[in-house]
């Protein structure tokens, strides 16, 4: 279906519009078009970005939601400036599905209950393998979309297709996916990934130490605490909002913790991420929760 056509039926009949599609297929730019043509109609609208490993919306390792009041909100820099963020922790499903998943249907409720009749919801580029269909078929039914855009390639896409015209009442388009000469390659997607984390950290950061009974999971006693230097957390206001991330600081002389964010306020909580980074977004490796607590 063309493309222009499509965007004239989902904003005839607006709902929770659910892209699915592998990476750099063009999701995030049918997107924001999407969103821009919907606020140009005076449709409220908003994006929920739960492509974690490529963010738009809000640093990586979150899900984010961006209300479409004005065209303003769609610009380059205020567009990743989200209005509400779910914390994952990590820059690929595997292993964070539920995290994912309940993020996902959280902001996706909370857009709905703002008023906004339009919802675009963007997605990882996993699609294959059993992995793969799983996590679209818990996101699609925690999600109830009333569309679904697939961004087709080749064959790919097949059995998520298949389980989402079999357990799901939406309405299916296909679409096809940007050519494949256009995709980022993967020290470009790593260096897009720096850039957000850098950009989010730069906004007036402090530092502030934390008291290690703070953490979910609850850290064991004797826990080493420098196992946890650069760890990237997700900060919780204790009513099921996350406010913004951090990394964590580990002085080893006085074998403490820090804090570094530009979010102070409201913090309740810390969810321990799996993702180790400095303040410039680089990355410094990653961990398993169960590698982290040494657990089996």
């Amino acid at each position: 279906m063309d493309r222009n056509e499509l965007h004239e039926r989902l904003l005839g009949a607006p709902g929770t519009v659910m892209l699915l599609g592998s990476i750099d297929a063009g999701k995030t730019t049918f997107a924001v078009d999407l969103a821009r043509k919907a606020t140009e109609r005076g449709i409220p609208a908003a994006l929920v970005d739960a492509d974690i490993g490529q963010s738009t919306v809000g640093p990586p390792g979150t899900v984010g939601l961006k209300f479409c009041s004005g065209m303003e909100d769609l610009g380059p820099e205020t567009l990743s400036e989200a209005d509400a963020l779910g914390f994952v922790g990590a820059l690929s499903p595997k292993g964070h599905v539920t995290a994912l998943v309940n993020a996902t249907a959280k902001l996706i409720a909370r857009a709905r209950e703002a008023g906004c009749r339009l919802v675009v919801v963007d997605t990882t580029g996993l699609v294959t393998g059993t992995l793969g269909q799983l996590l679209k078929f818990y996101k699609i039914e925690a999600s109830a979309p009333d569309a679904i855009v697939a961004f087709k390639r080749g064959g790919e896409l097949e059995p998520v297709l298949g389980i989402a015209q079999r357990f799901s009442p939406a309405e299916v388009y296909e679409v096809t996916a940007a050519p494949e000469e256009d995709a980022l390659s993967p020290v470009e997607r790593v260096g897009n990934r720096e850039g957000r984390f850098a950009a989010y950290f730069s906004h007036g950061t402090s530092r502030w130490r934390v008291k290690p009974t703070v953490f979910m999971p609850t850290l064991p006693p004797d826990f080493e605490l420098g196992r946890l230097e650069g760890l990237v957390v997700g900060m919780e206001d204790g009513k099921g909002n996350c406010v913004g991330i951090g990394i964590l600081e580990h002085d080893e002389g006085e074998d403490i913790l820090r804090m570094i964010s530009p979010v102070s306020e409201g913090v309740r909580g810390l969810r321990l991420g799996s993702v180790r980074i400095d303040l410039e977004g680089r990355s410094k490796g990653q961990i398993t929760l169960r590698d982290l607590f040494q657990s089996e």
